[in-house]
């Protein structure tokens, strides 16, 4: 039971959006004093006012925090408070200025700007009614109508500024999500396809040991050589600034193929592209020929690439044994190639026919023209 009331006594009394503004906003009850300078209080009236004090506090507090007719019941709550000490104290129009504030909390600007006119009429109404003092009702109506409008639109900025944080947070989450998927479909390709062929060279030259040195040891040499220039791919790679050029694609799958004794058959058109499509075709080739190595147990393949009016075409076929199925079964390799291809507006087919050997892909990417 102690536990529960210190936490509710512990600060902060009002949600750390408003700051620290909400506890100095407290010392314009000092306006109440003002009676008392020239009028002494008696013993009674003080007491009243300790104790309308000590009850104000805990609704003024609550009122940061509570939702629906709750509001509604703090904004009547301090209203009628400033009322009722109205005829005794022109200081209770400070109460009034209070409950028309308190009209910001509420989640609707309609609801909030009707709220605040029915505050201005309860103390017009009650003024007259009650015949009170002009030194209540003009303050009251004069700093209620304007504080109030001024807690309304400061609520409404603060809500908006709350809005416009979290969708830059969406914003920055998102894009995080992007890079890791990017990074993720980079490293498949590039992991896969490396290690295929350092697999590849390792069996070669295991094969190689006894019957020829000369050769196993080249074919080490490669291996060093291609890890190595795995690693420098994978960190340009984490960094966003991997571009390995589609020539160089070309010549890493002959070497590859030729490792694997699968025959290539290149026809590729001699042409200028911009660097974006030129990245998408070379990981194409990549994870074609990593496909080829891993799955197709295939002999020959044939890579071609040529303009088609404003689209630059690729097309990789092999003689392997996914005809057979006549089904393409695409894993994360197929799938980051397509979301690379639509990204850039360009179309992917891969397509395989039953008692026809051979899987064949077909990409065509957009390329806007020479002016």
């Amino acid at each position: 039971m102690s536990i529960s009331i210190l936490s509710t006594l512990s600060f902060p009394w009002v949600p750390a959006r408003f700051g620290k503004a909400p506890y100095f906003w407290l010392f314009s009850f000092a306006i109440f004093s003002w009676k008392y300078l020239y009028v002494a209080p008696n013993s009674q009236e003080l007491i009243a006012l300790a104790l309308s004090l000590l009850f104000f506090l805990p609704v003024y507090f609550y009122s940061f925090w509570c939702t629906g007719w709750r509001i509604y019941a703090c904004i009547v709550t301090v209203c009628a408070m400033g009322i009722i000490w109205a005829p005794y104290n022109f200081g209770g129009s400070t109460f009034c200025i209070f409950a028309a504030t308190m009209s910001a909390r509420l989640p609707d600007t309609r609801k909030a700007y009707l709220t605040l006119l029915a505050v201005g009429m309860a103390i017009m109404i009650s003024s007259i009614l009650m015949k009170l003092e002009t030194f209540f009702w003009v303050p009251a109506i004069i700093f209620s109508i304007p504080s109030g409008i001024g807690a309304i639109m400061g609520e409404r900025l603060s809500r908006s500024n709350e809005n416009l944080i979290a969708k830059q947070q969406e914003v920055e989450y998102l894009a995080a999500l992007s890079e890791r998927e990017r990074i993720a479909r980079d490293l498949h390709d590039l992991l896969g396809h490396t290690l295929s062929v350092i697999t590849l060279k390792a069996e070669l030259a295991g094969k190689l040991l006894d019957r020829n040195p000369e050769a196993c040891k080249k074919e080490i040499h490669d291996i060093e050589h291609t890890a190595r220039q795995a690693l420098a791919e994978v960190r340009a790679a984490v960094t966003g600034y991997r571009a390995t050029g589609l020539g160089h694609e070309l010549q890493s799958a002959k070497n590859t193929l030729d490792a694997a004794q699968v025959a290539l058959l290149c026809d590729v058109e001699q042409f200028t592209m911009p660097q974006n499509l030129e990245n998408v075709l070379a990981l194409a080739v990549r994870e074609a020929i990593t496909n080829i190595i891993r799955h197709a147990q295939a002999s020959q393949c044939h890579i071609r690439l040529h303009r088609q009016g404003s689209h630059i075409v690729l097309k990789i076929s092999d003689n392997g044994i996914a005809g057979k199925t006549g089904v393409v079964h695409k894993g994360s390799g197929l799938n980051g190639m397509s979301e690379r291809v639509l990204a850039l507006g360009g179309n992917l087919q891969v397509s395989t026919k039953p008692g026809i050997t051979g899987l064949h892909l077909e990409l065509s990417l957009p390329m806007k023209e020479e002016t």
